[in-house]
């Protein structure tokens, strides 16, 4: 199977739209539903995506429908950052990865209980490429994807002057919760662990 990685665009909204709607979280996740925008989000834009879901009604449909129409307008600002990774022309596979300073949270989260907006650990754009989630459709999983994608990160931050990628893998983490990637992915590739926090392993992957 020839797996093809992709830059995300405005251009492949479309195909983000297709993947996230019919094939990620497709076997019973609880991260249903979901469009990977909550990472980029300050605590009082989730508050107004809230609001809004229930000018839609009840239920998961309404937030779904939230969720969307905030994403989309995410991905046209160019605010969502990340891959696709594709299979025979259709979407099967997504990583978030962006410069550290874009995200108000990084790490598993609950949107339940959602931490505050912290201000990142590094010093200036452009030196910590963050990868903050993958998903996979369930019939693709176990055919390297997440590997490839993570490959794919690691070379354009390198040609793209990045000092280190970064990843936050949670401790003890069951595989079907580990959204965030396993600890042995990140090995495999050469991360090691930088530090610790609320049963978060912060790991770098050092550019030079």
């Amino acid at each position: 199977m020839e797996i093809e990685i992709k830059a995300l665009a405005p251009d492949l909204e479309e195909a983000y739209f297709d993947f996230f709607d019919h094939r990620a979280f497709s076997d019973g996740s609880p991260y249903y539903p979901c469009y990977c925008n909550a990472f980029n989000m300050s605590v009082a834009e989730i508050d107004s995506m809230r609001e809004q879901a229930k000018t839609y009604g009840e239920g998961t449909e309404a937030w779904r429908q939230a969720l969307r129409e905030t994403a989309a307008q995410m991905v046209k600002d160019g605010r969502i950052r990340g891959y696709l990774a594709f299979a025979d022309g259709q979407a099967v596979g997504w990583c978030n990865a962006n410069d550290r300073m874009n995200y108000f949270r990084v790490g598993a989260f609950d949107l339940d209980h959602l931490p505050e907006d912290r201000s990142p650990d590094c010093r200036r754009p452009g030196q910590v490429r963050s990868v903050v989630c993958f998903e996979i459709s369930p019939d693709h999983r176990g055919k390297g994807i997440a590997t490839k994608l993570l490959q794919r990160v690691c070379t354009d931050a390198k040609a793209a002057g990045y000092d280190y990628v970064e990843a936050y893998p949670s401790e003890g983490a069951p595989p079907s919760l580990a959204f965030t990637g396993p600890v042995a992915l990140f090995e495999k590739m050469g991360f090691t662990e930088h530090s610790r926090r609320d049963g978060m392993i912060i790991m770098r992957k050092l550019l030079s």
